[in-house]
């Protein structure tokens, strides 16, 4: 890590560790050595681990269909291109989701699209309102495991999809703030589910390496859908192809030629985590450890004076891998805090502190106070 900077942005962008610079030559290393082979010779059998790897920290047997992407909204996009873009598909999702999917299911909502939206302030009464929202008649049912703007743990899953799963609705799960952060029961939920998420925040993977987790026996047809999607197909003369075939598991949701070089990066972080026994629970345990520390300092400086509400659940089993706070100064704040090497981010009035795995204390202790300083000053 690089002195003069405390990275409390670990819930948007972790640092890569070293060995991703290393994964990055072998990359190149292998394109210079294979060329056009290397999708054979290297890239498809570290495809293969890593979506293993993924399995494996979502929870479930290492042997899922993965589907891979750019980012979470190509593959959310592929999904919801299984549906048809009019009134015959009902959606229910919330207020609380991540903009790319807002901003989607708003444009579906512009071509027909009905489109339930459950108000996610509050949370403790969220769950049963979901439930009540799925109705027979519902598509597809579209919620995080973890929130993005407070942090805040989605209660009552299970009953979630079983609700889904009775009235025959595909549920899509965005995991992006639970990936390597916090465990979540994925393996257990019944009905058909898919999960998303990537290795950006949590994992260190850095970017372009996103994942659909595709449930067994899935026979949905993407409109969004490139080559990749069947091989065996491109065997047989245009002329002799009458229905778009898809192939199995994981490639029905591929797309096209990708860069590869996330994988390398990803192999090599996920061997890194388990090199240091770095699995979920573990880095769940600090993650509320350094958590819980960022909020006894709040009250130790009585934050609330200083016009900050916390918004993040101060209960453990509700509170995920960073804390939110309300304010009218949080873009001011983000900007204070930058010129002091101290990193945070913020979502409209909500600054959010992110701790990761390799901060000390004595720097999460340095940032909120620099964050208490900033405040007292834009209050004066």
């Amino acid at each position: 890590m690089r002195p003069g900077r405390i990275l409390l942005t670990g819930h948007s962008h972790q640092a890569w560790p070293d060995v991703a610079l290393e994964a990055q030559r072998r990359a190149f290393e292998d394109a210079a050595t294979y060329v056009d082979d290397k999708w054979e010779e290297a890239i498809h059998p570290l495809v293969a681990r890593v979506a293993r790897g993924i399995a494996r920290r979502l929870g479930y047997e290492e042997e899922q269909a993965i589907a891979f992407g750019q980012n979470t909204h190509e593959l959310v996009f592929r999904l919801l291109s299984c549906f048809p873009f009019d009134a015959r598909t009902r959606i229910v999702t919330t207020t609380g989701e991540f903009h790319s999917l807002d901003r989607q299911l708003r444009r579906l909502e512009e071509e027909g699209v009905r489109v339930e939206w459950v108000d996610a302030a509050d949370k403790a009464t969220l769950p049963q309102r979901l439930v009540d929202a799925i109705s027979p008649g519902t598509t597809l049912v579209a919620v995080s495991a973890v929130f993005f703007e407070d942090g805040a743990l989605l209660g009552d899953l299970p009953e979630i999809a079983a609700r889904a799963a009775e009235v025959g609705a595909v549920l899509l799960l965005d995991a992006y703030h639970a990936f390597n952060v916090v465990p979540v029961p994925l393996a257990d939920l019944p009905g058909e589910v898919y999960v998303t998420a990537g290795g950006y925040k949590y994992a260190q993977f850095g970017e372009a390496c996103c994942f659909l987790r595709i449930p067994p026996g899935s026979e949905r047809r993407p409109l969004y859908t490139g080559w990749f999607a069947n091989f065996a197909e491109l065997a047989l003369p245009r002329a002799e192809r009458a229905r778009v075939g898809y192939g199995p598991g994981a490639s029905r949701f591929a797309g096209s030629t990708y860069d590869a070089s996330p994988f390398y990066r990803a192999a090599a972080v996920l061997d890194h985590f388990e090199g240091f026994g770095m699995d979920v629970d573990r880095l769940r345990a600090i993650s509320l450890r350094q958590t819980e520390r960022i909020l006894a300092r709040l009250d130790e400086a009585d934050a609330a004076r200083l016009g900050f509400e916390l918004v993040t659940p101060r209960e453990r089993e509700r509170r995920g891998g960073f804390v939110a706070l309300r304010t009218a100064h949080a873009a001011g704040l983000v900007q204070a805090l930058r010129q002091r090497g101290v990193y945070v981010d913020s979502r409209g009035s909500i600054l959010r502190i992110g701790p990761a795995p390799y901060l000390l204390d004595e720097e999460i202790d340095r940032g909120v106070e620099a964050l208490v300083e900033c405040a007292a000053a834009l209050a004066a």
